[in-house]
């Protein structure tokens, strides 16, 4: 059995490994590189045979998780993709964006490139190709083992990261070797997070591949942080500008429209005009109201009342591409929410055009900003920023909110962790800059835990010798050898001999 670590290894985009039993070849998540990842590592290609792949078990929807699996069915792939129900659905809208992000970009390069007498490039693949992916598909609820192949079973459970997100718990057997359980938490979620439950606890795992993408940093209270978002609102607007939220359209925009809408119904915000401008947020805020069912029990409480958190009075959703620019008209009094988180695409980045620059604005970041991404510069502290080819300069507010972030901080993961009856064996990092993830490393390695952080290319041969079924049958082994010897000065010779005979036998069922 041999784990090979490909991406998001180092980084905390690209999220991709590759998984070799039994002949067949798995990939856990298949993601697009985003920001500084994107230019340094590259999208277009794997290095590896997307022929040769056998399945996909894909963790959520996000892109960095998803995002180059119509890539793998363009460049051959054939085989099944396994998730829940909810993040096949989210991925059906998602992809297919990505698809139309990925056309759009390259018909703006091409329009540079044919200035300069360049041949024209091909997008990483189409909407329709996004499509055509679907159909490789399977959706599975939570809590069901599946057996995909002899010796191999899966099953999902609620991460509490977005709707469908989930640790995948991988089964192993190979021929008459001991059982190994391998897990894999994809993200790992906030808990009290809006809508979503908080993560699932699991009972062991032998291996465990984790991510540490908050792996040096701990979240403040979340209630005082809201607070904060409606002080920056008053204040903004009492400034006479707009606050600028930019937001992954699939998890975060619910998660903030359901605190908006507490502010409303408390009376601390009124007449609040919101603006919901991501054609994908509306379709994935759909898919939200279709899985009603996955939502924590104050979310599922509002919906049975027959309220819904995320159409309420004031919020506008909008499609086309004449009212998404009708907002930039608008000065002062708005909360404009869009994509894409990271501000690496999408009409985010005509919002901070029209509204950066100007002293009276507020940009409040709700989620992790990557190094190298727009998002990310903004938020470091540029003082100007390109977009779409002009200099803008950065005179707005700038807000970071972790808090409202779907990624469990350094202090979760290891309560998460802690809540196994054991310590895995090994614990395999992923998903994490440098400092996150040698930070969490040190951190959990003065609890007991035997962790790695591991690069891209890096392969490790699991040992199927030391699994779980062994370790407590050595244990069962111990008691009951003890139980028997104990016994022994209370029993004659011939009674001894007998005794002697169930240690051989007990010692042969073990070995």
């Amino acid at each position: 059995m041999e784990l090979e670590f490909y991406g998001a290894a180092g980084c905390v985009t690209g999220s991709c490994h590759i998984l070799r039993v039994s002949n067949k070849t798995i990939l856990l998540d298949c993601g697009l590189y985003q920001g500084k990842d994107e230019k340094e590592i590259g999208n277009d290609g794997f290095n590896f045979d997307p022929k040769k792949v056998d399945y996909v078990i894909l963790s959520h929807a996000h892109i960095d998780h998803s995002g180059r699996i119509p890539l793998l069915y363009k460049k051959g792939f054939k085989g099944q993709v396994f998730c829940t129900n909810a993040t096949r659905d989210l991925c059906s809208a998602m992809l297919v964006d990505s698809g139309y992000i990925q056309e759009m970009e390259v018909e703006w390069k091409n329009k540079k490139r044919r200035r300069r007498g360049l041949d024209a490039i091909e997008p990483l693949y189409t909407a329709n190709m996004a499509r055509l992916s679907m159909y490789l598909f399977t959706g599975i609820p939570y809590g069901t083992t599946i057996e995909i192949f002899d010796g191999f079973k899966i099953r999902f459970r609620d991460s509490g990261h977005l709707l469908g997100s989930a640790f995948v718990e991988l089964f192993i057997r190979e021929e008459e070797k001991d059982e190994v359980k391998i897990v894999y938490t994809g993200d790992v979620g906030n808990v009290n997070i809006p809508i979503m439950r908080d993560p699932t606890i699991l009972d062991y795992a032998d291996y465990l591949i984790m991510e540490t993408t908050y792996g040096n940093r701990l979240h403040d209270n979340l209630n005082s942080q809201l607070h904060r978002l409606t002080d920056i609102i008053k204040e903004t607007f009492a400034r006479g500008g707009n606050v600028i939220i930019p937001s992954f359209a699939v998890g975060r925009v619910q998660e903030i429209l359901y605190e908006l809408s507490k502010l409303r119904r408390n009376r601390e915000l009124n007449n609040l005009m919101i603006f919901v401008d991501s054609p994908l947020a509306a379709e994935s805020t759909r898919i939200f109201e279709k899985y009603s069912e996955c939502f924590d029990e104050e979310a599922k409480r509002d919906f049975a009342s027959g309220y819904n958190p995320l159409r309420f009075e004031g919020v506008i959703f909008t499609n086309s591409i004449e009212d998404s620019s009708k907002i930039n008209k608008i000065q002062s009094g708005a909360v404009i929410i869009s994509a894409s988180g990271m501000c690496e695409a999408g009409r985010i980045k005509h919002h901070l055009k029209h509204n950066l620059w100007r002293k009276e604005c507020s940009i409040v970041f709700v989620g992790y900003q990557a190094e190298g991404t727009l998002g990310g510069n903004i938020l470091s502290g540029a003082k100007k920023v390109k977009i779409f080819g002009e200099e803008i300069a950065v005179n707005a507010s700038i807000y970071d909110i972790e808090e409202l972030s779907g990624h469990a901080d350094r202090n979760g993961l290891i309560k998460w962790m802690e809540s196994f009856s054991k310590k895995p064996e090994e614990i395999f990092l992923v998903h994490g800059e440098k400092e996150a993830a040698e930070s969490f490393s040190n951190f959990a390695k003065e609890k007991g835990y035997n962790t790695k952080i591991m690069k891209s290319g890096d392969i490790i041969h699991i040992n199927e010798g030391i699994s779980r079924k062994k370790i407590n049958s050595n244990s069962n082994l111990k008691n009951q050898l003890i139980k028997l010897l104990d016994s022994i000065d209370n029993i004659d010779e011939i009674n001894k001999e007998l005794l002697i005979g169930k240690i051989k036998d007990v010692i042969k069922k073990f070995r």
